[in-house]
C-alpha cells in the first residue's frame, strides 16, 4: 500500500529520470518528429517526471531542435541533454537546453577496459583526463550536470571510483552507473555500488543514479536493488523501451514503489500514477511500439482474468487477485465524451481535459479531423480523441504526403485493384493504381506508383482502439525502402485506409529521412 505522506522525507525521495525521448528513440525504426517529442514531454510532466532527458543534440539538427522545443515549452521537470565527454558535444548540448527553466547537461565516457581499447583507443589516464575536462566545461555552462561511467558495471571499481571522485571535485551533482549492456546482477549490482561509496566518501555528498538495461530481464530488479543500497535517481523509460531489449520500465518502478512502500524502508516518488496507462498509450501510438499483452501494469492483460476461479475471487474481492487498483495506474475511461454534432469549444475542452494545449491553427487542423471521423462513427471516446490526437501528431503538414483518395476492387479467388490519390506538400495531385494478391499489397502498389517509391512490406499489423463493431482502426507497418528500414502508423475507421495511411507515412519518413541527410551531412 502507499506510504503515509507524512512518512515521506527528501532522503528517501527517488528521482524518476526519463529517457524516453532520447535511449528509447534510440530503439530500432523509432523517429519522432518535434511535435510528437514536445507532446510526450508534456505527458511525462503531468506524470510527474523529475527530470527528462530530451535527447542527444549533436546527433543530428534534428534531435537539436527536439531537444530546444521541450527545453522551451515543458515546464516543471528538469530538462536534460546528453554529451560525449567532448567541447563539440557538451556545447551543443547547452544551446538545446539553455532555454530550460531547469537545465541539465548529461555528459559520460566509458570505463570498462573493453570500451577503452575498442572504442575510445584511450588508456585510463586519458578517459580520467577527459571526463574532468568534460565535466569543468559542462559546469561552467550549466548549474545542473550529470556524470556518466558507460558500460561502468563491466568496468575496474577502482578506476571508476577514481573518475567519479574526480568528476565531483569538478562539480557533477548526480554520479549515473550505468548498466550499459544489462550484465549484472542485483547482488553484484548493489555490492558494486556499496564499494563506489566506500572508495569515493564525496558520493554521499551528490545523488547517486542507476541506468539499467535489460538485456538479461533484470533492469527493473538491478534499478530497485541500486535504491536499496543509496541511489536516489533511477533512469527509466515509459513501456521499458530503449536500445536493444529495453530500459528500466517507468510503469514497473513507479508501482513497486507505491504497492510495495512498507517494505522499503520510506522510498517514494512524486509519479502521479493514474497518469501511466495515457503515457503507455501515447508512447506505444507515437513510436510504432506495441505493448507486450502481458507486460506488467500496462500491458491489455494486466487488470484481465479468464479462469473462472480468479473471476470469482475478484468479483468478490479485487485483492483476492489484484495487487493493484486499475484507476491507481488511470485505467479506466469515462465512456462517451463528442459525437458528430459537437463544436470547436467542446472539442477544445475535451481535449483539454485529456491534457492537451493547442493554438487555434493546431484545433482548426484536429477538428476538421474529428469530424471527418465523427461522421463516419458516430461517437468518440476519450481514447478514440487520444488516439486521433496522437495520429495528427505524427503529420508535419509541410513535409508530409497526404492521402486524398482510395478505392479498391476485387473478389475472392482474384487480384486486388487499388486506386490511390496522393497530394505532395507542395499541392500536386499524383495518382497511382497498383494490384496485388490482397488488398493490402494493391494499396503499397498503386501508392508506389503515385509516389516513385519502391518499398517491401516487412510487418503489418492491425488492431482495434476501442472495443466494439465501429471501433477506430490502427494500421502499424515496418517497410525497406532503399535499403533501409521505416515505420509507419495510422488511424481511420476503415482498416484498409489506415493501412494506406502508415504505408504513406512510412514513405514520407523515408523522404525526409533522405532530404535531412544531403542537407545536413552530419550524425554520430
Amino acid at each position: 500500500m502507499p506510504a503515509d505522506d507524512a512518512s515521506r522525507d527528501d532522503a528517501h525521495r527517488v528521482t524518476f529520470f526519463d529517457t524516453t525521448l532520447r535511449d528509447g528513440e534510440q530503439s530500432p525504426r523509432i523517429h519522432l518528429n518535434l511535435r510528437e517529442k514536445v507532446e510526450i514531454a508534456q505527458q511525462l510532466a503531468r506524470l510527474g517526471v523529475d527530470v527528462i532527458e530530451a535527447g542527444f543534440p549533436i546527433s543530428s539538427p534534428g534531435d537539436l531542435e527536439g531537444v530546444r522545443a521541450v527545453a522551451r515549452e515543458v515546464r516543471g521537470p528538469t530538462i536534460a541533454a546528453l554529451a560525449r565527454a567532448n567541447e563539440k558535444d557538451i556545447a551543443v548540448a547547452w544551446e538545446g537546453v539553455r532555454d530550460a527553466a531547469k537545465p541539465r547537461i548529461h555528459t559520460f565516457i566509458a570505463t570498462s577496459d573493453i570500451h577503452m581499447a575498442h572504442k575510445l583507443r584511450m588508456d585510463r589516464s586519458q578517459v580520467l583526463a577527459t571526463a574532468i575536462d568534460a565535466v569543468r566545461q559542462a559546469a561552467g555552462l550549466c548549474p545542473d550536470v550529470e556524470f556518466s561511467c558507460e558500460d561502468a558495471t563491466r568496468s575496474d571499481v577502482s578506476f571508476v571510483a577514481e573518475v567519479i571522485g574526480a568528476a565531483i571535485a569538478e562539480g557533477a551533482g548526480t554520479i549515473n552507473i550505468p548498466d550499459t549492456v544489462g550484465y549484472t546482477m542485483p547482488t553484484e549490482f548493489q555490492r558494486f555500488l556499496m564499494e563506489l561509496y566506500e572508495r569515493t566518501p564525496s558520493l554521499a555528498d551528490v545523488t547517486l543514479s542507476v541506468h539499467c538495461h535489460n538485456d538479461l530481464g533484470l533492469a527493473v530488479a538491478n534499478s530497485l536493488a541500486g535504491l536499496e543500497v543509496g541511489a536516489r535517481q533511477v533512469e527509466v523509460c515509459v513501456n521499458g523501451i530503449g536500445e536493444r531489449a529495453g530500459n528500466a520500465s517507468l510503469e514497473e518502478m513507479a508501482m513497486i514503489l507505491r504497492t510495495r512502500a512498507d517494505d522499503l524502508r520510506g522510498l517514494w516518488s512524486g509519479i502521479e500514477t493514474t497518469e501511466i496507462t495515457r503515457a503507455s498509450r501515447m508512447v506505444s501510438r507515437l513510436t510504432g511500439y506495441e505493448v507486450q499483452p502481458n507486460k506488467a501494469v500496462v500491458g491489455r492483460n494486466a487488470f484481465a482474468h479468464e479462469a473462472g476461479i480468479h473471476q470469482h475471487g475478484v468479483l468478490a474481492n479485487p485483492l483476492t487477485y489484484e495487487i493493484m487498483d486499475a484507476q491507481s495506474v488511470g485505467l479506466l475511461h469515462s465512456e462517451l465524451v463528442l459525437g458528430k454534432h459537437s463544436g470547436r469549444h467542446a472539442l477544445r475542452q475535451a481535449l483539454s481535459d485529456l491534457g492537451y494545449a493547442l493554438s487555434r491553427e493546431e484545433l482548426d487542423e484536429v477538428f476538421g479531423r474529428f469530424k471527418e471521423v465523427a461522421d463516419r462513427k458516430g461517437e468518440l471516446t476519450a481514447m478514440d480523441l487520444e488516439a486521433l490526437m496522437e495520429d495528427e501528431m505524427r503529420v508535419d503538414h509541410g513535409r508530409s504526403l497526404d492521402l486524398r483518395e482510395i478505392a479498391f476492387a476485387g473478389e475472392s479467388g482474384t487480384q486486388a485493384t487499388a486506386r490511390v490519390v496522393v497530394r505532395d506538400a507542395d499541392g500536386t495531385d499524383h495518382y497511382g493504381q497498383g494490384t496485388g494478391d490482397g488488398p493490402v499489397a494493391a494499396i503499397i502498389g498503386a501508392i508506389d506508383a503515385a509516389v516513385g517509391s519502391t518499398g517491401t512490406l516487412l510487418e503489418y499489423t492491425v488492431s482495434a482502439v476501442t472495443d466494439g463493431p465501429d471501433a477506430l482502426g490502427e494500421a502499424r507497418v515496418l517497410c525497406e525502402i532503399g535499403g533501409r528500414q521505416f515505420t509507419g502508423q495510422g488511424v481511420s475507421p476503415d482498416v484498409l485506409e489506415a493501412s494506406a495511411i502508415a504505408y504513406l507515412r512510412a514513405v514520407t519518413a523515408s523522404r525526409n529521412a533522405d532530404a535531412t541527410e544531403r542537407t545536413a551531412g552530419s550524425g554520430v
